[in-house]
């Protein structure tokens, strides 16, 4: 279902939006694809923030190491903060991720019934875990939730992008960004729009 869903999603966007068209064809094929490990996408956006992502991966490695790629919350809360610094984690960071492990534990924070719950009702559930703002939870519904309408307006990547793909003489602000993506008629596939503009960086056009 997701697939076919991803394939009218992308046949919408060529049809509506010309110069995503073009993005899309030198792309291929939208690779967004949703998983349920949705404890670990918290605690791997959490270590990754305002890193790039061989950075990120470098110190998300030597954590997945260390608890034996089963970084439960019980063995988060357990290890030693100096341990958890020692693998590239700012001190900020050793806190939040103990943040969210303490919260799951408590139950203040969970992940039952969320494929049946809205967007709008999922970002205020996920921003009471330390260093966890709107951003992370709109990576969260893209990328493991697979939910194909959110626009992640103050994500850096989508202004450079389309800056680019639009032939912007500046960065455009969130207002801009929402006026371009309903005049393309991005919605109901906003997600997808999103995954192709973050394309585009890598990309000559």
């Amino acid at each position: 279902m997701f697939k076919s869903d991803l394939i009218t999603g992308v046949t919408h966007l060529i049809e509506n939006d010309s110069r995503l068209a073009a993005v899309i064809e030198k792309a291929g094929p939208c690779k967004l694809k949703p998983h349920k490990n949705y404890y670990l996408s918290f605690v791997e956006a959490i270590v990754g923030q305002q890193l790039s992502m061989k950075a990120a991966d470098k110190i998300f490695g030597r954590f997945m190491d260390y608890f034996d790629n089963d970084p439960q919350p019980e063995k988060i809360i357990a290890a030693p903060d100096q341990t958890m610094r020692n693998f590239g984690l700012s001190w900020a960071k050793v806190a939040y991720v103990k943040d969210i492990a303490a919260k799951i534990l408590s139950d203040e924070v969970h992940f039952r019934g969320l494929a049946a719950r809205t967007d709008e009702d999922i970002i205020p559930e996920f921003i009471k875990i330390k260093g966890v703002g709107v951003w992370t939870v709109q990576m969260f519904l893209i990328f493991t939730l697979g939910r194909l309408n959110v626009l992640p307006v103050g994500d850096l990547g989508i202004k450079k992008g389309i800056m680019k793909v639009y032939n912007l003489k500046k960065l455009p602000d969130e207002k801009k960004i929402i006026a371009l993506a309903r005049k393309n008629k991005w919605s109901p596939y906003n997600s997808i729009a999103s995954w192709y503009i973050w394309r585009s960086l890598d990309m000559e056009l």
